[in-house]
């Protein structure tokens, strides 16, 4: 899965592979501290779409590539930020629903599916399996 952060100006939009194993234990413990929550329900926030918990993941990226930044300057339109899962990710999904999923409900996911995959980030560096975003 990726943070996409397209801001109004910018011609090509930042994106970050976002796997909440893969940060840092400072980062980790500063969004908690940011969001109030634990480690568990800020990934969950993040995938239902809590504007605090995209904003600290948000302040946590950019934070890598400007250390000096501070929360408070974190501000966005939220039409500039996403979360986009990979072709890759979509391609798992796709299997397994094809193997749980049975009639028109299949049908209809598996088409779905296509079309997500369609239009999907193409990330050829992807390691593993896909997995869904959450910390354990």
């Amino acid at each position: 899965m990726f943070l996409v952060y397209h801001p109004e100006g910018q011609t090509e939009p930042t994106r970050w592979r976002y796997n909440p194993r893969r940060l840092m234990t400072v980062e980790r413990e500063t969004i908690e501290r940011l969001t109030g929550k634990n480690f568990t329900e800020f990934t969950t926030d993040v995938l239902q779409g809590n504007s605090l918990a995209r904003r600290s993941l948000l302040y946590t990226f950019l934070r890598r590539d400007h250390p000096k930044t501070k929360f408070e300057d974190v501000e966005f339109f939220w039409d500039e930020l996403k979360l986009e899962y990979s072709k890759q990710e979509w391609e798992e999904m796709r299997a397994r629903a094809a193997e749980n999923l049975v009639g028109a409900e299949r049908v209809a996911a598996l088409a779905q599916f296509d079309e997500e995959i369609e239009t999907a980030f193409d990330d050829t560096s992807a390691e593993g399996k896909a997995g869904l975003p959450i910390a354990d």
